[in-house]
């Protein structure tokens, strides 16, 4: 008998390349997709895995695998797609050789996102097909099948996910690893070099494998009819159909597995045999408004939000029209989302907020700058951007501008598009200071390595890509690697190099305080000695809390040792009364 795990879906995703035979993954880390790559690492001695600098190059390594013949795939967030835009238009057109998968996490809900991007919607305009699953056995199966389909219909595939799946659990059953022979590399100068004579007779061939495949998907088994009571049927996909099947568990439900190009024959039969019509789907009306152009009747927008998740709730309510007394429990106390206690960044925020600085801010932990105490990031777009807002800044309104401005960026941010914009401020002749807060570790998405930390996913020891030689390579003469808590020599730096008219780069090269295992500093305050003028609590680090008279009280449970309450205090009220380790 086949063993049976409790599995979280990410991880089922991993156990599913394992099945599959999957030889090569490549990703970058972003929340809800990062702990595939990190399940797949206890598969090392069959699979090999990478992080890569970006999803761009993740793509591309696995269009590579894929065409010497084996199976592959990349693992990227929903805003990661849009950096691995270029070549998942074009490998749309050239095809595969061995099978090809890309995971995308969706996040309905925004629960650490900029924005509620529909992947479906992507891969319509790239004309990629999508498979959707439901829960984690399905997650682990499914992939299987999207290798499968990949190679059959010579077409790479996308693996739609969300938060809900990635990080809830189901029970998956395990089974060996099958590896299918590699296929041979043959060259093939019409298939695979997209110059525009030949993309114009492949996209003629796609436009066929896509009819072939939406024929296909008619009978796919992962696309299923469960008829029951035909007054409501309900069409749906991926996390919604378990809301749908605890709301409405005596509807007929035509399930989608693969939701790009849909079964047409299948969903007019199914529509035929039901009174109303519903279409649940999470974020855009993908399915909906393809339904509707076919002329069929259904219910999908007019009734269900855009915006965020879906619940069974909302289902009974919109549906059955059920007025729902449900007591709501006793409100939790607000958890802003705060730097972590002894951050580095906290005080190269104390530092810009004292001078009056602005930042454009970037993705990662040092978005939280822009919340109060601290108020220093003023944007944060996109991986990359805080540069490139910067310079564009300077060319609008002129130098002067921005002599109290800075771009701030994280060590894998800057490793991952943030070198082509500082590439850009030098070629064009800018003058802003960057500040990169090196706190060696992708720290956001739980702590990965990059390019720059000296170890890969595998845990091997690699060679640490230089941040500062990168700045000098660029002909930047001003580079400067700083600790992030020697307050006078940060803030004198920052002075100086944004008063330059030329680039200035400033790397605070402070570890993540979550990393560094070493016994911590232990710092008392003495209320006799505190004058309670707040100058300690301005950096807002949450071990630091008032007495009821107003006095300083240090939480030894939360304090990391960093030493920047003391720093800050002028009347020694705080005291070192344990070195570190």
């Amino acid at each position: 008998m086949a063993e049976k795990v409790i599995m979280l879906g990410n991880e089922a995703i991993a156990r599913g390349a394992y099945e599959a035979g999957v030889k090569v993954s490549s990703a970058y880390p972003g929340t809800p997709s990062t702990e595939i790559s990190e399940y797949l690492v206890q598969y090392r001695d069959n699979v090999y895995e990478e992080w890569a600098p970006n999803e761009k190059v993740a793509t591309e390594v696995a269009v590579g695998a894929s065409l010497a013949g084996a199976r592959a795939m990349a693992c990227m967030k929903h805003v990661g797609l849009n950096v691995a835009a270029d070549p998942l238009y074009s490998v749309s057109y050239m095809g595969v050789n061995g099978g090809l998968v890309i995971v995308v996490a969706d996040d309905p809900g925004l629960y650490s996102s900029q924005n509620e991007q529909d992947t479906r919607m992507v891969a319509r305009a790239a004309q990629i097909p999508v498979i959707e699953p439901s829960d984690s056995a399905e997650a682990k199966d499914f992939f299987k099948t999207a290798f499968e389909l990949s190679e059959q219909f010579d077409r790479p595939f996308i693996f739609r996910t969300t938060t809900r799946l990635a990080h809830s659990q189901g029970l998956v059953e395990l089974q060996e690893r099958v590896v299918p022979e590699d296929r041979p590399y043959e060259k093939n100068i019409q298939k695979n070099v997209m110059m525009p004579g030949n993309a114009k007779l492949r996209h003629i061939e796609i436009e066929k494998r896509n009819l072939e495949l939406a024929e296909a998907a008619n009978t796919l088994p992962i696309n299923r009819v469960e008829m029951n009571d035909t007054k409501i049927g309900v069409i749906t996909s991926g996390i919604p159909y378990q809301y749908v099947k605890e709301a409405l568990p005596e509807a007929s439900v035509l399930k989608l597995g693969m939701v790009n190009p849909l079964p047409r024959k299948l969903i007019e039969e199914f529509a035929s045999k039901v009174d109303t019509l519903y279409i649940v789907e999470e974020l855009d009306p993908v399915i909906e408004e393809q339904v509707k152009s076919w002329g069929i009747s259904a219910i999908g927008k007019e009734i269900f939000t855009v915006q965020g998740e879906y619940s069974a709730n909302m289902l009974r309510k919109e549906i059955l029209k059920q007025d729902l007394d449900l007591k709501q429990p006793a409100a939790a106390p607000g958890r802003p989302p705060i730097l972590c206690p002894g951050c580095p960044h906290r005080s190269v925020f104390y530092t810009l907020n004292k001078l009056k600085f602005h930042a454009a801010g970037d993705i990662g932990c040092y978005t939280l700058g822009a919340v109060a105490p601290l108020s220093v990031i003023d944007t944060t777009m996109c991986m990359g951007s805080s540069i490139s807002t910067l310079h564009g800044m300077e060319k609008a309104k002129g130098k002067d501008y921005i002599k109290n401005w800075v771009a701030v960026i994280g060590d894998s941010t800057f490793m991952h598009t943030g070198v082509n914009s500082l590439m850009n401020m030098v070629y064009n002749n800018a003058t802003g200071t960057v500040l990169i807060l090196d706190n060696s570790t992708t720290g956001m998405t739980g702590h990965q390595d990059h390019a720059a930390t000296g170890k890969t996913l595998q845990g091997d020891t690699t060679y640490a890509i230089s941040i500062p030689g990168i700045c000098k390579a660029m002909g930047i003469k001003n580079v400067y690697e700083i600790n992030a808590f020697d307050l006078p020599l940060l803030e004198k730096t920052i002075k100086e190099e944004a008063a330059k008219d030329e680039v200035s780069v400033i790397i605070t090269k402070t570890p993540c305080v979550l990393l560094d295992k070493r016994k911590k500093p232990l710092y008392t305050a003495h209320t006799d000695k505190c004058k309670k003028c707040g100058m300690c609590m301005k950096p807002g680090c949450p071990a630091m809390t008032k007495n009821p008279d107003g006095t300083i009280h240090i939480d030894d449970t939360m304090c990391t040792g960093c030493g920047l309450c003391k720093d800050l205090c002028k009347f020694d009220a705080i005291e070192l009364v344990k070195e570190g380790e």
